[in-house]
């Protein structure tokens, strides 16, 4: 997956003046480096975060408040840089052999968990395993894996059954799921049972005792980590961390949010409401920064285990009467934050194409109503879950809502919390027995740049991500980008998978939209990462 570069341009092609000018504000202080913590009284970083933390275990769930509670405790064996190349994380080297199946990969000496102990081989071959029966990007390496074992201590090998192009790059995917290396007895967890043990080797120690959901989550700082001696770039480079102490505080209401941080009672609001940020502009102690400048894809989900769902045609007439103009309106607004595109992969990226949507997402309610009458719709509601606590999400289903009644369903649609909500999804039950028929969320760009890393496109039945799409031409084309080398092909395949899933429809694409972070200005170095990186940051 020939990806570098690719961010570069994203910053250029994709709403360029809105990136820019948010780089610019966001550089209040020098790039962090490795400089040293002074011997000062402690230093609290207090952030308000898109969502509470409720589930730690950034392999059971994809939730992004879990894998940025991930990337503080754990680390990774690669990581993505500011120009979407995979650079090695906790890994000092590693080769290739001539026929291209083996890989050996050797970890850097002195890593230790947060106990003390010393970070091994086996956990890494141990993680791996715990995260390949998850992660679809990583189900279709694991696939192709003949052996995965630990050579010596710092040393294991990963054997290939075939050659793969995709094997660093899935080692060192940036979202959900993330490779997080964790101790072996931890991730000798059943894959579907969430963990309750936290510790990692990243550069931050979770305060288990201090947690409480609904109100905050404590981290401090390891004295244990070793980081890289590179600058940081993206996910990549040192995690040099400057503060004592980090507090996410959990702020239901939004308006709370930007008050709080108006007033210097927090430091950071990671995802201020679009309609808010004028007040925050107005500001000269605020600066503002788009920290994933690729931006974010919204996406309605389906469910396709049962009725109205589980036939495609059905589906089908949820494309025809959706438009992504409403959805981007009611929760962006500002038109220099979002933009439509009926693209699966990310407008501007390598694999843009209209293929398969071309007379779809315009609410053409006629169509709709012609689909569910040939499917035989017999009007069993679609139960919508609605999340209500997560202010770029809390508008998108009773506008699923209002154009799928106008098509001709019936739609009941549930509030809940959004951790509520992740919870739910993966139940697998009848409607009547607390099941769910659909539900809106985002992805970040990065994660859906191909037929391979776009999570919603697993159609591998049971083995597929909520929502449990089962086609065997969708996984036919996956597979063979996978194994696809030639640029020209790849993009014959990634568009003949898009037009498979306008006929299969796993999810619907919404439109992409850019979310700006915003902290006062005596916090430095904040730099976009592409995620939300923690570390590198000084308050004065």
């Amino acid at each position: 997956m020939n990806i570098v570069g690719w961010g570069a341009r994203a910053v250029r092609g994709l709403f360029r003046a809105v990136a820019a000018a948010t780089f610019i504000t966001a550089l209040t202080g020098a790039l962090p480096g490795a400089t040293p913590r002074s011997a000062a009284a402690e230093t609290i970083l207090r952030v308000a975060l898109h969502s509470d933390l409720k589930i730690i275990d950034p392999v059971w769930t994809t939730a992004l408040i879990t894998t940025h509670h991930g990337f503080m405790i754990y680390d990774t064996l690669f990581a993505v840089d500011e120009k979407l190349a995979v650079q090695p994380q906790m890994v000092e080297r590693w080769t290739v052999s001539d026929d291209k199946l083996t890989f050996t990969f050797t970890l850097r000496d002195g890593l230790e968990w947060h106990d003390g102990q010393p970070v091994t081989a086996e956990d890494c071959v141990a993680s791996i395993r715990r995260w390949g029966a998850r992660d679809g990007l990583a189900q279709k390496l694991m696939a192709v894996t003949s052996e995965l074992r630990a050579v010596d201590a710092r040393t294991f090998i990963l054997r290939l059954k075939e050659p793969y192009g995709l094997v660093l790059s899935t080692l060192g995917k940036p979202s959900s799921n993330v490779l997080f290396i964790m101790p072996k007895r931890v991730a000798e967890t059943d894959p579907n049972t969430q963990i309750s043990d936290s510790t990692g080797s990243g550069p931050f120690i979770f305060v288990r005792d201090a947690w409480r959901p609904g109100e905050r989550a404590v981290y401090v700082r390891n004295p244990r980590y070793r980081p890289r001696a590179e600058p940081p770039s993206g996910m990549a480079g040192a995690k040099v961390v400057h503060v004592d102490r980090v507090e996410w505080i959990w702020l239901p209401d939004a308006q709370t949010q930007v008050n709080a941080l108006l007033q210097g009672e927090i430091d950071m609001v990671e995802a201020p409401p679009h309609d808010l940020l004028p007040l925050i502009e107005k500001d000269p102690n605020i600066a503002m920064a788009v920290l994933a400048p690729m931006g974010r894809q919204y996406a309605f989900r389906f469910n396709v285990l049962h009725k109205p769902f589980d036939d495609p045609r059905i589906r089908q007439a949820v494309a025809y009467a959706f438009n992504q103009q409403d959805f981007l309106q009611a929760t962006i607004g500002d038109p220099r934050f979002f933009r439509t595109c009926l693209s699966l992969y990310p407008c501007g990226s390598p694999y843009e194409t209209t293929a398969g949507f071309e007379d779809k997402l315009e609410s053409n309610f006629a169509r709709a109503r012609a689909l569910l009458q040939e499917a035989g719709y017999d009007g069993t509601p679609v139960v919508l879950m609605q999340s209500t606590d997560v202010a770029s999400l809390a508008n998108l289903a009773p506008v699923a809502k209002a154009l799928m009644e106008r098509a001709g369903f019936r739609v009941d649609m549930q509030a809940m919390d959004w951790q509520t909500l992740v919870s739910r999804r993966v139940k697998r039950e009848p409607l009547a027995a607390g099941g769910w028929s659909a539900f809106l969320t985002s992805w970040g760009s990065i994660d859906v740049l191909d037929p391979v890393s776009t999570a919603f496109l697993n159609a591998s039945c049971e083995r597929a991500t909520f929502g449990w799409p089962c086609d065997a031409e969708l996984e036919r084309l996956r597979d063979a980008f996978a194994r696809e080398t030639d640029p020209e092909a790849r993009k014959a395949l990634a568009e003949a998978a898009q037009r498979r899933e306008a006929v299969y429809p796993t999810h619907i694409q919404l439109g992409q939209y850019l979310q700006p972070s915003a902290f006062r200005r005596n916090i430095t170095g904040v730099f976009p990462a592409g995620n939300l990186a923690l570390w590198n940051i000084e308050k004065k």
